[in-house]
């Protein structure tokens, strides 16, 4: 259970400030250690940008702690026996050992504890159950390292408690399997997320689409994709996907070329949507706005980049859609077409690289030209930048006015 000087603690703790923590902890008789995440991931091999630490101090006794230390106290999660300590300017959570939850409004509904079984005993998965403290001494109660060294996925105790206690965590369990799994799925973890299921109907859209976009974002993203998909975990939300070797293609893009992952974009090309299914896709998973206008300009306006490659066409495409758009497209042409000999750094460093100009019109101008009716305005403005991308920007004020007035004897 206890693995003297398991780790590197350094590979931990990146702001030696956070020792004056410990010190204010070890002050008031109390022991602090990190867990979860970042002792998971460096024993993994893994950067961890996560940092959690558990005590055995109330959330009363933390918060006297540190003021005694002179370290500032936020309260962040009151009901989840959490409390906030600014380090660096930057919030630490600190969580108080207790057992189980009689309620969730006080810290009165906890019963808090000295003990790190029981404390351990009620988080999810047995990896995420690893603690270590300053000196890189691990103590592991559920066999987590061994479970995270041989890629098997599971929860701690009964799976289908933990799951009952926390409708989430089934799609916790797919993703760190999308993560760390090396193995075909544990049976009894998986058995329970299935016949559990309808349970994610009781939580909220936007936590269940955050976990999605987290799992889109790990490295067996197919593979775990096709067992949420067979075993209809999140059928009452989503589709099954025909599209996955298209995403399989594009992850590996953005893997081979060192670029930055991004969930919303596996999404679209997941499903490949026309408008209709793209605006229903926005409207299941709850999408913010940005994320609805991004997903649905994707699914509405055509990019093919075999034909749009030549400078003016390019040039085009960024002024009206804009230079991320563009890299988007490509992006999705290239998981769903075989394009030889195609230099993707290339095409993205000519579209950073494209000045966009300023169209030398507007409206205000054309109602100077004599257009009395302010109806027709954006009808002759679409015209003009219409001839103006055509000449490749070329044509200057004078030019554009000298259409706008043919346009105006005309009407």
């Amino acid at each position: 259970m206890i693995r003297p000087e398991y780790l590197d603690i350094n590979e931990i703790i990146t702001d030696t400030n956070i020792l004056a923590l410990f010190r204010a902890v070890e002050g008031h008789g109390g022991i602090l250690r990190f867990v979860g995440g970042a002792v998971r991931d460096v024993l993994a091999g893994l950067k961890s940008f996560e940092i959690d630490l558990a005590t055995d101090l109330t959330p009363d006794e933390l918060v006297e702690a540190c003021q005694d230390a002179g370290l500032k106290t936020v309260p962040i999660g009151i009901k989840f026996a959490t409390t906030g300590v600014v380090i660096n300017n930057k919030i630490i959570a600190v969580s108080s050992l207790h057992k189980e939850r009689k309620g969730y409004a006080l810290n009165s509904d906890f019963e808090f504890t000295d003990d790190w079984l029981s404390d351990a005993s009620k988080r999810d998965l047995t990896i995420n159950a690893v603690y270590a403290d300053e000196h890189g001494n691990v103590f592991d109660y559920y066999n987590g390292i061994s479970d995270l060294e041989q890629g098997i996925i599971r929860f701690i105790g009964s799976a289908d408690d933990r799951i009952k206690e926390d409708h989430i965590r089934i799609m916790r369990f797919f993703r760190f399997y999308s993560i760390f799994g090396k193995k075909e799925p544990d049976i009894k973890s998986l058995k329970a997320c299935v016949e559990n299921r309808d349970l994610l109907k009781d939580v909220a859209i936007e936590q269940v689409r955050d976990e999605l976009f987290k799992i889109l974002l790990t490295p067996n993203v197919v593979k775990t994709l096709r067992i949420i998909f067979e075993n209809d975990i999140l059928s009452y939300i989503l589709p099954i996907s025909e599209h996955l070797q298209e995403l399989q293609k594009l992850s590996d893009i953005i893997l081979q070329n060192n670029l930055e992952p991004d969930a919303l974009r596996r999404l679209f090309i997941m499903y490949c949507p026309n408008l209709q299914l793209a605006e229903n896709l926005a409207m299941r998973l709850h999408l913010t706005k940005e994320q609805k206008n991004r997903l649905v300009s994707w699914a509405k306006y055509d990019f093919n980049c075999q034909k749009s490659l030549d400078e003016k066409s390019l040039k085009q495409a960024v002024y009206l859609y804009g230079r991320q758009f563009c890299k988007d497209k490509i992006l999705f042409d290239l998981a769903q077409n075989s394009i030889d000999n195609f230099d993707l750094l290339k095409t993205f460093d000519c579209i950073d690289h494209i000045e966009i100009p300023k169209f030398p019109i507007s409206g205000s101008d054309l109602i100077e030209l004599g257009i009395a009716d302010s109806s027709k305005i954006g009808k002759l403005l679409g015209i003009l930048k219409n001839e103006w991308l055509q000449s490749d920007f070329s044509l200057d004020y004078y030019q554009l006015a000298d259409i706008a007035k043919t346009f105006i004897k005309v009407s």
